[in-house]
């Protein structure tokens, strides 16, 4: 081969070079951070879980473990073990999470009146978990039980996940501005149905979970998104889709309003990963379809989440 032919080839193999990584760029999928998975989850194995969030284009996943079971009023007896789904604790999230450090992360739990909860959750803290949740138990939210834990989480710098659930779990919603004006240095997330149903100024009745039709802005939740920079909003599960998807013209303004308060989540059993028998899934095209632009999708879908949680790895 002689100099110009070498030259030749030389530049068309770094031509190519360029190419295949510009081509390989291009097909990589926007990252997307689930800030609500659970290990366990009704049954379903660490295997099937791995599928699942690779299917519904999950980057990085969060894994939210449960408290100890144990029987007393905060669990109703038991009930609320497992975080009513049969999810396993601190210690399998935080294997897992340990076993795929480049895709999953983990929370820290424990039910919050047990003498040693703040050091059991202080613990997996040290060992790296993201925040606390997912709070799901009993009690008053601004019992001096929580308290101890909303002070830990300031103490750490990490938010709190809190499953608001009318006379099952975390009593007292509508007190719940006197915690946030207490704590401005630490994140909530809310989550489920009592918090999502309080989107709407009509919201009369608590026992009604999943309430359909017009949202008529002003609900309990739509002012604290509004009036309280500590406190964001969790997408996951039937409560985050049913929002979505109740009153899209409601939620295409609230979307653009809370473009910075709201976080992905999945909160789904299923093993596929994909299509209508997914709850992840089905919000993230939901997310897809009713943001207003592709900056506020990659916020809800990804940025909030990762500038929340403060993942460096995502």
């Amino acid at each position: 081969m002689d100099r110009r032919d070498f030259l030749r080839a030389a530049g068309a193999g770094i031509v190519g070079a360029a190419l295949e990584r510009r081509t390989v760029h291009a097909q990589a999928p926007e990252p997307i951070i689930d800030i609500h998975q659970h290990v366990g989850y009704t049954g379903r194995a660490d295997d099937a879980l791995i599928a699942h969030q690779r299917a519904m284009g999950a980057t990085m996943t969060v894994l939210l473990p449960a408290g100890r079971p144990i029987a007393s009023p905060s669990t109703h007896d038991g009930v609320a073990n497992g975080l009513q789904a049969q999810c396993l604790g601190n210690e399998a999230c935080y294997q897992l999470a340990r076993a795929h450090t480049d895709a999953y992360t983990f929370a820290a739990n424990e039910v919050p009146d047990l003498p040693d909860a703040t050091a059991v959750i202080g613990g997996y803290l040290r060992r790296g978990a993201v925040m606390i949740a997912e709070q799901k138990f009993g009690v008053e939210c601004d019992s001096p039980e929580m308290e101890r834990i909303y002070r830990l989480a300031e103490e750490h710098h990490v938010p709190v996940l809190m499953h608001w659930q009318f006379q099952m779990y975390n009593y007292g919603f509508e007190r719940f501005h006197r915690v946030l004006e207490k704590y401005p240095r630490v994140a909530f997330i809310g989550h489920a149905q009592t918090w999502w149903g309080h989107i709407d100024r009509n919201h009369t009745d608590q026992t009604v979970m999943y309430p359909k039709g017009p949202v008529a802005r002003g609900g309990l939740t739509d002012r604290y998104l509004a009036d309280y920079p500590n406190i964001y909003g969790d997408l996951s599960a039937g409560s985050g889709l049913n929002a979505l998807t109740r009153d899209e013209a409601f939620t295409r303004e609230f979307l653009v309003r809370h473009q910075d308060k709201l976080l992905f989540g999945s909160d789904c059993t299923d093993v596929a990963g994909t299509g209508s028998g997914c709850l992840g899934a089905q919000i993230i095209g939901a997310v897809r379809r009713l943001a207003a632009d592709k900056r506020i999708e990659r916020k809800l879908l990804y940025g909030n989440a990762k500038r929340v949680l403060r993942i460096t790895s995502a």
